[in-house]
């Protein structure tokens, strides 16, 4: 964690000031895969879980800090009398040099990891998990200083363990997954 937060301060340093930054909205669509998502793998998945959101942020020439909201729905499986969700809201540090018309990235981020479960169509069994998490991945934006898209791949982990109805779901069950995104990249 210092790590993590060390690493996190020395980037928030190299960010240029907000006149040099420029300005993006970013939504996307994509899968959730691997780890908690039931989806083992990023290809070759039948049960793929979509998500949806997006990402609001400022890129310089090399660094930037984007807020991003994610929002899965049917997280944790399909089946009658289950609902569930899983909704994210990361504060992430970005880097990446522009290149001509693409911009690989990579990113760290810290934020909120909100899981939502509820069983039986009365909605009898009913539990939400708050907890603080983080993020890590990378991506490329390919396009011109106003239009683009956008693609990442992310990992997200909670340090928080998985409660159901107030009691722990056991040891080291911290969500832990993947997420692909496809995003329309609009800069101003």
């Amino acid at each position: 964690m210092k790590t993590t937060l060390a690493v996190v301060s020395l980037l928030l340093l190299l960010i240029p000031r907000a006149a040099a930054a420029q300005g993006y909205i970013a939504p996307f669509v994509g899968y959730d895969f691997g780890g908690d998502a039931k989806c083992p793998d990023i290809s070759d998945c039948e049960n793929r879980k979509s998500n949806v959101g997006v990402a609001i942020g400022k890129f310089g020439a090399v660094a930037g800090i984007e807020e991003e909201f994610g929002y899965a729905k049917n997280f944790f499986g399909e089946a009658p009398g289950l609902k569930s969700n899983v909704l994210t809201l990361m504060t992430n540090v970005m880097v990446g040099p522009k290149i001509l018309i693409v911009r690989p990235y990579g990113l760290i981020g810290a934020g909120l990891i909100k899981t939502h479960m509820e069983f039986t169509p009365a909605g009898l069994l009913d539990t939400s998990n708050n907890s603080f998490g983080w993020n890590i991945g990378g991506g490329m934006i390919v396009g011109g200083r106003h239009i683009g898209i956008r693609g990442d791949i992310r990992y997200f982990h909670s340090f928080k363990d998985l409660t159901f109805a107030g009691v722990s779901l056991g040891s080291d069950t911290k969500l832990d997954y993947g997420r692909a995104t496809a995003a329309l990249f609009l800069g101003f």
